[in-house]
């Protein structure tokens, strides 16, 4: 596969010098883009691509890898007939049917793609191939050139100080142009995808939908895990921790009463068990010290091959519950750069493993969609 510099890395990024006329560019889709992923053709009407996991992945991260060059193509003034972004996505019979600017900076940090019934015509696709979704909300990362990095290092600064993204103004815009999509062609036909601090944006937006019992698919890669607040509650969890050694020694009341933490645990396995579940598919790497933490468990972690196609428990308070699909990186990129990049999840020689654990931060995190208060509405459906 051939090697492109990291478009993505949220870590460091600097604009590629322009090639000459005769040497294509490094961010063209035939050049760093996928080798061995088919463009969709009649056969898809018996046998689905879509169906398979990995082409799925694999189009997703295309398409946020679209976004990244959308805002590429705007800073350096290039069209849809001039610009590297379309070729990302064409390929795929998607077309872009919206941007989403941040008002702050004019920088786009979102789009949304829409199945192309014309192109895909063209090519005697007469219907849209079975698990294909009518729509995907694409988010990108962090940017570090100069146009929009002082936005995005805002946002991702907010993350690393409250591990909640609620405040910025992208998250106000990527949750209404969900809440649009999803009213349009109905929320089993949307897919939400998002890289770094673009996933961190996904997990959030499709948490607040599904806090309304709207279950949105989401792809997250390489989603951010490392916060000052996360640490702090860890610190407050070890010393609790420690807290109930030393009680477990001092004598006895003989009240035998249950702690309110089993109380609890207790009433959050019932309330888990009475809805429905939102299952984000979750794409992190060892090797980036920024989503590692996913792989963190509370218990024993087990891998099995992602060929299987089956979801790891990696949250939830009872047996079973999969609550979220863990895809760790086994054979792939070792160097931080890489590891954090979005190239890496749509190449073809990576190795996955599914891990099935129960992992302390996305149980944290998505605690709140399984209490009691709940009220799960109807999945919003169109034909």
């Amino acid at each position: 596969m051939a090697k492109s510099p990291p478009v993505e890395a949220t870590a460091a990024f600097s604009t590629p010098e322009q090639p000459s006329e005769t040497t294509p560019h490094p961010y063209e889709f035939h050049v760093s883009g996928p080798r061995n992923l088919s463009a969709p053709n009649w056969r898809d009407l018996i046998r689905s691509s879509w169906k398979d996991p990995n082409y799925k992945r694999m189009v997703i991260a295309c398409f946020i890898q679209a976004v990244y060059l959308l805002e590429l193509d705007r800073q350096e003034k290039k069209d849809e007939t001039t610009g590297l972004a379309p070729k990302w996505w064409k390929p795929f019979k998607y077309k872009l049917i919206r941007t989403l600017t941040d008002e702050r900076d004019g920088s786009i940090y979102g789009a949304v793609f829409e199945w192309d019934r014309t192109a895909a015509l063209s090519d005697f696709i007469l219907v849209r191939p079975s698990g294909a979704p009518r729509a995907v909300l694409a988010l990108r990362g962090t940017l570090l050139n100069r146009p929009t990095i002082w936005r995005d290092l805002e946002d991702d600064l907010r993350f690393l100080a409250w591990e909640s993204l609620k405040g910025s103004v992208r998250f106000t815009g990527a949750l209404n142009a969900l809440n649009e999509i999803v009213g349009t062609f109905g929320s089993t036909n949307v897919c939400l995808g998002g890289h770094s601090l673009g996933a961190g944006f996904a997990l959030q937006v499709g948490k607040a939908l599904a806090k309304k019992g709207i279950f949105v698919e989401c792809h997250l890669f390489n989603p951010p895990s490392v916060s000052l607040a996360r640490s702090l509650i860890s610190f407050g969890e070890k010393a609790g921790s420690l807290w109930e050694k030393v009680r477990s020694r001092l004598p006895s009341r003989g009240t035998g009463t249950v702690s309110p933490a089993i109380g609890e645990e207790k009433k959050r396995s019932l309330s888990v068990a009475e809805v429905n579940k939102w299952t984000p598919f979750l794409y992190v790497n060892n090797s980036d010290y920024i989503c590692c933490y996913y792989n963190d468990p509370a218990g024993t972690a087990v891998a099995t091959d992602v060929g299987t196609g089956k979801g790891g428990v990696v949250a939830g308070s009872g047996a079973g519950d999969v609550v979220a699909k863990l895809f760790v990186m086994s054979k792939g990129p070792q160097k931080f750069l890489e590891a954090h990049g979005l190239e890496q999840w749509w190449s073809d020689d990576i190795e996955l493993k599914v891990a099935l654990n129960h992992s302390k931060l996305i149980n944290r995190q998505l605690r709140s969609l399984y209490t009691s208060s709940m009220q799960p509405s109807p999945q919003v459906t169109k034909p």
